[in-house]
């Protein structure tokens, strides 16, 4: 069956309305709490205190300074695993304290 020009899908729609409001970046911003603990696992993600996006920067506050000092040598690695689970790169640098 084909589609007449004007029709689209539902995920089409979503998409431009989406767009059209500029809410990508909030989306993101909800779903990176939930991406973070599916990358680093539910220990860091309890020893999390807060996370923040900003832009393309991934801010995330620990309450364990060893933890802390071992994930600053994983930057990359964390990085590259996020935007690997949203399927784009959302985040181009992380800050962790």
């Amino acid at each position: 069956m084909a589609r007449n020009s004007n029709e689209q899908t539902l995920g089409e729609l979503i998409d431009k309305v989406i767009k059209t409001y500029g809410l990508e970046t909030r989306i993101t911003r909800e779903k990176i709490a939930g991406v973070w603990e599916k990358v680093m696992g539910s220990f860091i993600a309890s020893k999390t205190e807060k996370i923040t996006l900003q832009k393309d920067t991934l801010i995330v506050e620990l309450n364990s300074s060893a933890l802390c000092n071992e994930l600053n040598y994983a930057k990359e690695k964390i990085i590259e695993s996020i935007n690997k689970e949203f399927g784009k790169n959302v985040i181009k640098k992380i800050i962790i304290r």
